[in-house]
């Protein structure tokens, strides 16, 4: 029998933040590694764009991950609509900088929290209510995964707020992973670099950052959305099933070099 480790085909991937940037990418591999996909965004206009771009084994939820409540019933439906959820991409996000730390503005700090913290912690809680019920029901496994940043590792100044978000997930992470292992869930990070997104739009349209710290990536460009198809193949397929607690870094070798 041919060795065929990355045929998703049967499982059921959920990705937050799904309809754009890395998320898409999330989606977009996953769905062509056979993969159904679940997506979630804000914006009705982008999630339709998205499944438009997928096919008819992708559907998407108006979903906004700070809402407890908005969360716990699009969780219900995606389980509903598909009979499984088999992994789970804590994706959403938003960036939210000041000036300078000291003048940090609250409402922008709440903000960004709301999102980026708080949307992740309800997220993963109810994805791991199913995981679990499922494994008590004899049908262990799942995978939960977490998006970090390298500003979870490295300083990122005037980016207290998100700096602070990244670094939970992080620890999050893992004691996810520590705790649910016994129900063959596991749980892990990804920490991506400067990646051409929506969100980095400010830093792509500046000269003095193409010429100074794009040269810094040793593979001397800008990450892309389908450079993150790899790890979400591979963290949905059944090759991750003993590899929990991690933290991967993807950001063509720019945090070492």
């Amino acid at each position: 029998m041919a060795y065929t480790p990355f045929n998703l085909e049967g499982k059921v991937a959920l990705v937050t933040g799904g309809n754009r940037g890395i998320g898409f990418g999330f989606a977009q591999a996953l769905y062509d590694a056979g993969a159904a996909v679940a997506i979630w965004g804000s914006n009705e206009k982008n999630n339709h764009e998205a499944v438009e771009k997928l096919g008819s084994g992708a559907k998407a939820w108006t979903v906004n991950v700070a809402d407890e409540k908005q969360v716990a019933e699009a969780m219900v439906d995606v389980v509903s609509h598909f009979g499984r959820i088999d992994s789970v991409f804590a994706n959403a996000g938003i960036g939210g900088g000041a000036e300078s730390f000291a003048e940090f503005p609250t409402e922008t700090y709440r903000r960004v929290l709301s999102v980026n913290l708080d949307g992740v912690f309800f997220t993963l809680r109810e994805a791991a209510k199913h995981m679990i019920e499922r494994a008590k029901a004899g049908d262990p496994g799942g995978s939960l995964v977490g998006l970090a940043s390298l500003a979870a590792i490295e300083g990122a100044a005037k980016n207290e707020a998100y700096a602070a978000t990244k670094g939970a997930v992080v620890s999050m992470i893992k004691s996810i992973a520590v705790e649910h292992a016994r129900y063959g869930i596991r749980a892990n990070s990804i920490l991506p670099g400067w990646i051409a997104t929506d969100m980095t739009q400010g830093a792509q349209d500046s000269t003095a950052f193409a010429e100074k710290v794009i040269p810094r990536v040793p593979m001397r460009r800008w990450g892309e959305p389908k450079d993150f198809g790899g790890i979400a193949v591979y963290l949905t397929s059944d090759c991750s099933s003993y590899h929990s607690g991690d933290s991967f870094v993807i950001d063509g070798g720019y945090s070492i070099f």
